[in-house]
């Protein structure tokens, strides 16, 4: 067999060679894009554990370059010396004006101690007194209600009377328990309004000689709540009945009940309803769509939210739901992608600061929804159309994979429901609100850290949901809880929704109105 000319071996290995280039070149470009993608990563997780929280958005004259402007210095000192003169004149006539150390509300108890000069003031004349009146605090105090019938022997019984005479037993609401209305209260607003765990809550009242289990006291805040069951499912049926609700969820541990020390990562899902101002929690083991879907079954109209892939389909399997996008979600991929393209995040946020304008505007000027629908449709949607041109655009030339790619892809995707405001005044342009109403269960969350077990969690959301209720109606929850629960027992089942927050009154007002 006759050896290969020299040529022909030259053009294969010449042929091996540039595949074996081309190759190079592959893995030298996947080994970019990764090390791009770490490189994000990296940025990410610096900005999360470093990085001011704020999302504010404060657009630079050159993007990526820092502002170093030299020129004008002496009419910029002018105008501070200006402002400055300015504020230190409104200081002084403020100054003027100051009436002296915060007044003390006129409604609370004074306790009145008088002192006499040491000197004989018999033969003096009383012109007038020299008050000073300073702010004291006593720690609450436990007491005990002594309830005491005296019991009377008859001296002739008739036929059908007891030969005993004692007066019946007070209406109570929790009878065969220890602790009374106001205790429970207690109990409830200091672990679940102010966040203390129960076990901080035994040392506070072993401080006062009184030394009770945490399981007691656990068991006592079940019972508690349990009596609230018939209001939450009131309060929820009152809150599907709505056009309009925003969603949102956060974890919770939960206690597994079957093997000691381990923890399931629940949700506690939260829903708001931003016209009547109603906060609603609902625990739930997952975080799958079967739940929601369930819990939203009597819901017809618009559901706000992020980009969470079970909102979306929900959206597709219930037809009643209309899904609405949240701009703050939006705006955060770009906020995100700052890092990674400067010139490109830069004008999607100020276009997107642009819609946040007008509706800052619709605030200050306290527009009715059809107001404000008038206002986006003359201002806002060029500005929306404007956006979405602009994106699309741009979608061509950047890398999909990369953070700019990937937040021009997640608005794109979404510009039908991202666009659903400009068509109904009512509805916002985020989900804000509801992610407002989640902060108490995570500040919780930091404090008691799990719930015991399902059960306990699902107890969390009910009165999650009745307290922040009342603080959205500016009611004082200690108020409400302690009148409730001491009423509840006795109160018809169609006239339980007087005892919702947004419903309920306090006695005095209940007693002006009869």
């Amino acid at each position: 067999m006759q050896d290969a000319p020299q040529g022909f071996v030259l053009e294969q290995e010449l042929a091996a060679a540039q595949q074996k280039i081309a190759s190079l070149e592959q893995e030298k470009a996947r080994l970019e894009s990764d090390k791009e993608g770490l490189r994000q990563r990296l940025l990410e997780l610096q900005r999360l554990l470093f990085g001011a929280k704020s999302e504010r958005f404060v657009p630079l004259a050159i993007p990526g370059q820092l502002q170093l402007e030299l020129e004008g210095l002496e009419e910029i000192a002018t105008a501070h010396k200006k402002m400055v003169a300015a504020y230190e004149r409104s200081q002084g006539t403020e100054a003027s004006k100051h009436q002296g150390r915060m007044p003390i509300p006129e409604h609370l108890e004074r306790v009145e101690e008088k002192i006499e000069p040491e000197e004989d003031t018999t033969d003096m004349k009383h012109i007038g007194d020299t008050v000073t009146e300073v702010l004291e605090y006593q720690p609450g105090r436990l007491w005990v209600r002594r309830i005491v019938r005296p019991k009377y022997a008859r001296k002739t019984v008739a036929e059908g009377q007891s030969e005993v005479v004692v007066a019946p037993m007070p209406d109570q609401a929790f009878p065969k328990m220890k602790a009374g209305v106001s205790l429970l209260v207690y109990l409830v607003i200091s672990k679940f309004a102010e966040h203390l765990p129960l076990y901080r809550l035994c040392q506070i009242l072993a401080r006062q000689g009184v030394k009770i289990p945490e399981s007691t006291m656990g068991e006592w805040v079940k019972v508690a709540i349990e009596r609230l069951d018939v209001l939450y499912a009131a309060y929820k049926r009152l809150l599907l009945q709505s056009s309009y609700l925003q969603m949102d969820e956060t974890r919770l541990q939960v206690l597994e009940e079957s093997t000691k020390g381990k923890a399931h990562l629940g949700y506690i899902w939260a829903i708001y309803d931003p016209i009547q101002k109603l906060p609603f929690y609902t625990y739930l083991p997952g975080r799958s769509h079967h739940g929601p879907r369930k819990l939203l079954e009597p819901f017809a109209g618009h559901l706000q939210s992020d980009g969470y892939s079970v909102y979306e389909l929900l959206n597709k399997i219930m037809p009643a739901i209309t899904l609405v996008n949240c701009w703050a979600h939006a705006r955060r991929e770009f906020i995100k992608a700052q890092d990674n393209d400067q010139a490109r995040a830069t004008e999607a946020l100020k276009k997107i600061q642009a819609l946040y304008k007008i509706e800052q505007e619709a605030r200050q000027l306290q527009l009715s929804p059809e107001e404000r629908l008038v206002l986006r449709q003359q201002k806002s949607k060029p500005l929306w159309e404007e956006l979405f041109a602009y994106l699309k655009a741009e979608l061509e030339q950047v890398l999909p994979k990369s953070p700019i790619g990937s937040a021009i892809a997640y608005t794109l995707k979404r510009k039908e429901n991202l666009g659903r405001f400009l068509d109904d005044g009512r509805i916002e342009i985020d989900n804000n609100l509801v992610e407002n109403a989640i902060r108490p269960i995570a500040i919780g969350r930091k404090n008691y850290l799990f719930a015991g077990n399902h059960e306990s969690a699902q107890r969390i959301a009910v009165i999650y949901t009745l307290i922040n209720a009342c603080k959205h109606h500016n009611i004082d929850p200690y108020l409400w809880l302690q009148d409730v629960l001491g009423k509840l027992h006795r109160q018809p089942i169609n006239r339980i929704e007087e005892l919702l927050p947004q419903n309920w009154m306090p006695a005095q007002h209940q007693e002006q109105q009869r």
